[in-house]
């Protein structure tokens, strides 16, 4: 059912075995379905455990999934954390667990990292005010190089290309258009969507009831494919020199932490979960965290992405690139390395061992 390092191999055997360690450790738990299905034809649910005192002023949460694709390490490291970690889990202390499993269960289901409608839903987390539409100034002139409107060619030389457009529009200037989500290309990467998605909708109606009357909160997004190979960053939005940074730098490491004017390898975007979980409860001392355990390369990630686009949009049923880019895209953002499954699912465990800790 899964792999040494706990790896499950499709979106229904995670599930089953999220809810069933859910279940065995006594959670409370909770299913919404996002009213897709599956390739076997199974209904696709967000699943939410709770484990400890409803009514706990400190909670830790752990979200898995929010790009599809990257929920096998996430519900690799959810799963083993009730199997394993918690057993002796004192049931009276204060601090509460909330794991929400498979924020994209149809991304995670059909092996894709946007949703069913091809929104990044960490695009797609707009605040309240705020107009889903917009560019980034330079998106519709590199559009076509982004998502050709053709299958994808094996012998196209995708890099040659990269390292042009490089050359021409400079490195920093697409790290500020292509990742920061956009609005106007729905066919297109990183598509922010037109309105609200499901999963929003979802956390929307139900969010602020999980959270309950908690006063402390720390958040552990886990993600993967960004970052050197099996290592991991913990990304932020606070000011390097604000008090929830100086915090976490405290609890998790300056070695780790990174606030978003002293990164190197992230970018800021619109629509991120992060900030809509604060504003959600705003009365919450609320810390959210972007757990990122690196895989390849970035021009490699991109490489998968593009490929995998073009052919989910433009190849023709059955068509062999279909399947051959989508294994690319599993193993850009889940290797089969066994050595970099285990490690990684040991330093997740180790990071919800931190957050329950600074609590």
């Amino acid at each position: 059912m899964f792999d040494d390092a706990g790896f499950c191999p499709n979106y229904n055997a995670a599930r089953k075995r999220f809810r069933d360690a859910a279940l065995a450790m006594g959670c409370s738990l909770e299913a919404y379905p996002i009213e897709q299905i599956g390739p076997d034809g199974e209904d696709l649910t967000i699943d939410v455990a709770f484990l400890g005192n409803p009514n706990s002023q400190k909670i830790v949460v752990v979200s898995s999934g929010l790009h599809g694709v990257e929920g096998f390490f996430g519900s690799a490291v959810q799963c083993t954390l009730l199997e394993k970690r918690l057993v002796n889990w004192n049931q009276s202390q204060e601090i509460a667990l909330l794991l929400v499993h498979a924020l994209n269960p149809y991304g995670f289901a059909w092996r894709r990292r946007w949703n069913e409608e091809n929104i990044d839903l960490n695009r797609n987390f707009l605040l309240p005010g705020e107009a889903y539409c917009g560019s980034p100034a330079k998106y519709g002139e590199l559009n076509a190089f982004f998502n050709p409107t053709s299958p994808p060619s094996q012998f196209e030389l995708f890099l040659l290309k990269a390292i042009a457009i490089i050359l021409r529009y400079g490195i920093n200037s697409l790290t500020s258009t292509l990742p920061v989500g956009q609005y106007d290309f729905p066919q297109g990467l990183f598509f922010g969507g037109h309105q609200p998605s499901k999963t929003y909708q979802i956390l929307d109606a139900n969010f602020a009831r999980w959270v309950g009357n908690a006063t402390d909160v720390v958040h552990l997004d886990l993600h993967t494919g960004l970052g050197k190979k099996a290592t991991y960053k913990l990304f932020i939005d606070y000011p390097p020199e604000s008090e929830s940074t100086q915090w976490l730098i405290a609890k998790f490491g300056a070695n780790y932490v990174e606030p978003y004017l002293a990164r190197k390898v992230a970018y800021k975007f619109r629509g991120g979960l992060g900030n809509w979980c604060q504003a959600k409860v705003a009365q919450c001392n609320y810390r959210y965290l972007t757990a990122e355990f690196g895989t390849y390369s970035v021009i490699q990630v991109v490489e998968a992405l593009r490929a995998e686009n073009r052919a989910h949009f433009f190849s023709p049923a059955n068509h062999p690139s279909k399947e051959s880019t989508s294994q690319r895209l599993m193993e850009v953002f889940v290797p089969a390395d066994m050595g970099w499954r285990n490690a990684v699912v040991s330093k997740g465990l180790d990071l919800v061992d931190r957050a329950i800790a600074a609590l």
